[in-house]
């Protein structure tokens, strides 16, 4: 039976997951790493590219990653106040 869009027990489809590599800059917290993620803006008015960060709390449930990794992480339900991403690899790991 095909689903209405107004149909409450339809299936809801959901939006695709962000996923983005970042650096880890903190590892201090219980099953929790901070991340800083790059990316380029365009200034609006004089159409420059800008380096512009953010830093994410992620949920690392095995506490493998550490200060300096390079990490890929996704979004994901709210864990916390502030958790919305979980680690999905370590793609290099710091240099000693």
């Amino acid at each position: 039976m095909p689903s209405r869009d107004g149909d409450p027990a339809a299936p809801k489809k959901r939006g695709r997951k962000i996923n983005v590599v970042g650096q880890v800059v903190s590892n201090k917290m219980a099953k929790t790493i901070s991340v800083l993620v790059y990316r380029t803006v365009r200034h609006e008015k004089y159409g420059k590219y800008m380096k512009r960060t953010s830093v994410f709390k992620v949920h690392d449930e095995k506490g493998q990653a550490k200060v300096g990794d390079v990490v890929r992480i996704q979004e994901t339900r709210p864990l916390s106040k502030t958790k919305r991403f979980r680690l999905i690899e370590i793609i290099e790991t710091a240099r000693a």
